[in-house]
C-alpha cells in the first residue's frame, strides 16, 4: 500500500530533484537538444506544486499535475510527462491511498501512454529507455510479493541502467535525432530525468 502522503510527497521529491539539478539537465540538453529541458521541468514542476492540495484524491492530483506540465513546460517534455501523469491519476481512481498492484498498473498506464504519444521504443534514445525497464522492474517486484521499498528501489536501479544505457546510443527520435551520429556519446536529458522521478518515488518510500 501506498498512502495519499506517499504520493505527495513522491511529486514533491521529483520537483526538488528536477530543480536541484535543473543545470545538469539543461546541460545534458545543450549537446544534443535545444538547452532548454532543465529549464522547462524546473518551471514545469514548480507551478505543478503550487496547485497541489493535501485533501485533493490521487486521480485529481495527478491529473492536476498532468495538466500543469503540459501548459507550462515547453518542448516535447511536456505533453509526455503530462500525459504520463493523467494516465497514471487515471488508473488510481478517485482514491486515497491505493495498493501495490494498483500502483504497478498505474505506472504501466502512464508508460503506456509516453510510448503512444511519444511514438518511441527502448533504444532510441527518449526517457522510454530508463521509464520502461523501470517500471517492468516494479510490476515485476510487486507480482513477487514484494513490498514498496524493494520494488521502487529495483525500478531506480533498472532506471539508472536505462538512462546510462543511452549514452552510446545514437538518437532516433526528437531534436536529438538531427545530428544522427554525433547524438552517440551524450547522455539523454529525458532519461535522466526519468532516472529521477523513480529516485522520488524511493525517497518517498522512505518517508513513509
Amino acid at each position: 500500500m501506498l498512502t495519499h502522503g506517499q504520493c505527495l510527497a513522491w511529486l514533491r521529491a521529483f520537483a526538488a530533484l528536477i530543480n536541484d539539478n535543473t543545470d545538469f539537465l539543461t546541460d545534458l540538453d545543450a549537446a544534443i537538444g535545444d538547452a532548454d529541458h532543465g529549464t522547462n521541468m524546473a518551471r514545469g514542476t514548480t507551478a505543478a506544486l503550487g496547485k497541489l492540495d493535501d485533501a485533493t484524491p490521487l486521480e485529481a492530483m495527478f491529473r492536476s499535475v498532468g495538466m500543469t506540465l503540459v501548459s507550462t513546460v515547453g518542448g516535447s517534455a511536456g505533453p509526455l510527462y503530462g500525459t504520463f501523469f493523467m494516465r497514471f491519476g487515471a488508473r488510481l481512481g478517485d482514491v486515497e491511498d491505493v495498493s501495490l498492484p494498483t500502483f504497478a498498473a498505474a505506472l504501466t498506464a502512464g508508460r503506456d501512454g509516453v510510448v503512444a504519444r511519444g511514438k518511441a521504443a527502448v533504444g532510441e534514445k527518449t526517457m522510454i529507455d530508463a521509464m520502461t525497464p523501470a517500471v517492468e522492474a516494479f510490476e515485476s517486484h510487486v507480482a513477487d510479493g514484494d513490498g514498496p521499498l524493494v520494488a521502487a528501489e529495483a525500478a531506480l536501479a533498472a532506471a539508472e541502467r536505462g538512462r546510462d544505457a543511452t549514452i552510446p546510443l545514437v538518437a532516433r527520435k526528437g531534436r536529438a535525432s538531427y545530428l544522427g551520429e554525433r547524438s552517440a556519446g551524450h547522455q539523454d536529458p529525458g532519461a535522466t530525468s526519468t532516472a529521477y522521478l523513480f529516485e522520488a518515488l524511493v525517497a518517498a518510500v522512505k518517508e513513509g
